[in-house]
């Protein structure tokens, strides 16, 4: 997996291939080392070809870290893949996804 920052209006966070188990570890320390200081974070998930039971709870976690801090989370182009895993698991609901 590669993760590529870059800030402007908003933080975009743009993830290149597979978030599991190995992958959500790292990418959780790579993510609250960055400073935020756009007011939205937009996770591009346009190059994500899978993700996993780890990878769905580190996004709820990162919802809610930056929650914490007053930003807004979003999750922007999703393949099919990615969408059926999050409606058979109902995180389209609790997640913004756009």
């Amino acid at each position: 997996m590669e993760i590529s920052v870059n800030h402007g209006d908003a933080m975009v966070v743009k993830i290149n291939g597979r978030i599991d188990t190995v992958t959500s570890a790292q990418m959780d320390a790579r993510l609250k080392e960055e400073v935020v200081t756009e007011s939205k974070v937009i996770m591009d998930f346009a190059d994500v070809e899978y993700i996993s039971s780890a990878g769905l709870r580190l996004l709820l976690a990162l919802k809610n870290y930056y929650a914490e801090k007053n930003k807004e989370f979003e999750i922007h182009n999703i393949n099919a893949v990615v969408r059926e895993v999050f409606s058979v698991t109902g995180f389209k609901n609790m997640l913004t996804i756009k």
